[in-house]
């Protein structure tokens, strides 16, 4: 791999690329050291994509002990799928005892989501990415508006990079709708969670997450109780940091 990336320059070069053409120069660049993230939703176009150029990609996903069943279940079924091992990042006890404990399972509705998604989502995932030089996540400009819509399909992650290490996160998928996501889905017949049926888009904990009505925007499913511009669990913070 080159000693140096220019990552503002390749995100522009790659701004109007496939999706493929970006996994691509992700592997060119890092090989099996780039990390796929698979949430168990509509990401499971990233993993096929990744795995046609890649079959020995590597699989990580976030268990926060309060997925849907039907999330646990798809995420076994991607794994037999494609005959890839897929590793599961669970919560530190030593944290999240002390906070049901004292707060108890729902605390989120009345203190908001932060402290929750903190020790379920972000402490695991910076764990992993601890020694990770790059990964791919499924975030899309589509996805969420208020704090979205600027993602680009290359970049420093400002959020989990350190003093001593770079992280570069790639967004292959940035530029592709929700149509074309479920266009892809359909015409390869390739797995995808049982809630969208049921009227879920955006998908993640049980308690957090519920299906949307017609015309709503899918992140409206997600922290319904909290303001728009907030809807960030802090995996993407530096999202927030961008529209600032």
């Amino acid at each position: 791999m080159s000693p140096s990336i220019d990552v503002a320059e390749l995100a522009a070069a790659y701004a109007t690329k496939s999706p493929q053409d970006i996994l691509k120069l992700a592997f060119d660049l890092f090989g099996d050291e780039l990390w796929i993230s698979f949430s168990g939703a509509e990401d499971v176009v990233l993993v096929d994509m990744a795995w046609k150029l890649n079959k020995n990609v590597k699989v990580f996903s976030l268990d926060t002990g309060r997925l849907h069943s039907e999330t646990y279940r798809f995420i076994e079924q991607v794994r037999d799928h494609y005959g890839i091992a897929i590793e599961i990042m669970s919560p530190d006890p030593a944290l999240l005892e002390p906070l049901v404990k004292e707060k108890g399972l729902f605390s989120f509705y009345r203190d908001g989501h932060s402290e929750c998604c903190g020790i379920r989502k972000i402490e695991p995932l910076r764990r992993k990415l601890a020694g990770v030089r790059a990964w791919a996540t499924g975030q899309r400009r589509d996805q969420s508006p208020g704090t979205r819509s600027q993602v680009a399909v290359l970049e420093i992650d400002s959020t989990f990079s350190t003093t001593e290490r770079t992280l570069y996160k790639f967004n292959p998928l940035a530029q592709m709708t929700s149509e074309e996501v479920w266009g892809y889905i359909r015409m390869l017949e390739i797995p995808y969670n049982s809630l969208h049926e049921r009227g879920f888009i955006s998908i993640g904990c049980e308690p957090c997450t519920r299906p949307v009505l017609p015309n709503q925007h899918e992140r409206e499913g997600r922290w319904w109780w909290e303001e728009a511009t907030h809807k960030e669990c802090g995996l993407h913070a530096g999202n927030l940091i961008a529209k600032q």
